[in-house]
């Protein structure tokens, strides 16, 4: 997953961060209102955490300028204000999740890929395709029922593909979804990476579409 973290806590912001990479996901933090609103107008996120007090333009602001553009990414509104008022606002503005400080990490990510799975039409949280299996909650693939060991761009490209399972993914849409915005890529590094993951998991999984990109497939 690639999430867009809007936080201005100059120390909650880079741990949030730090444990989503853990988490194997692709983060881009920012602190600013305006920035997170270019952001998240003008990027491919998979999910966004949005803080509601920032500076330069207010969390709801943000979300509503996402709306208005027809950005429909699911957003996690992450705050310390807790009465219903504000959670009305925020489910009003267009937020699909929300998370009140102090909160457990784990639980931010359970609730992320939630969204992100729900977002891709999946009501189950087990997804399948032929021996592949992906734990939703957990994030934990596997391979004819043993768990199969990736690396961390590895689980986000796999992850792309099984949630769109037999749908074509072009390559830039993968690229975009996979690396963090001040990452320096290219197709051939996607190639690469879609390579080890045939070696791991069957060729036939992995469908190449010429001139396009690349679709999984398996019943």
């Amino acid at each position: 997953m690639r999430i867009l973290l809007v936080e201005d806590d100059r120390d909650l912001g880079p741990r949030i961060a730090r444990a989503l990479r853990d988490e194997r996901c692709a983060v881009d933090l920012v602190a600013d209102g305006v920035d997170a609103a270019h952001l998240g107008e003008t990027e491919a996120y998979d999910a966004a955490v949005l803080d509601l007090g920032l500076p330069g333009m207010d969390g709801v602001s943000v979300l509503r300028a996402w709306r208005a553009a027809g950005r429909d990414l699911p957003v996690l509104v992450l705050t310390a204000r807790d009465g219903w008022s504000d959670k009305v606002s925020g489910f009003k503005a267009g937020a699909d999740d929300y998370l009140v400080k102090p909160f457990r990490v784990e639980e931010l990510v359970m609730r992320l890929r939630a969204l992100v799975r729900r977002a891709a039409g999946h009501a189950q949280p087990l997804l399948r395709a032929g021996p592949l299996s992906l734990d939703a909650p957990t994030g934990t693939f596997e391979l004819d029922g043993l768990p199969l060991k990736l690396t961390a761009l590895e689980w986000r490209v796999l992850s792309q593909l099984m949630l769109r399972k037999g749908v074509v993914i072009e390559r830039l849409d993968l690229l975009e979804k996979v690396y963090e915005g001040d990452a320096d890529t290219d197709s051939n590094s996607l190639e690469v990476i879609v390579g080890r993951l045939r070696k791991k998991i069957g060729a036939a999984l992995i469908e190449t579409v010429r001139g396009r990109g690349y679709r999984l497939v398996g019943e």
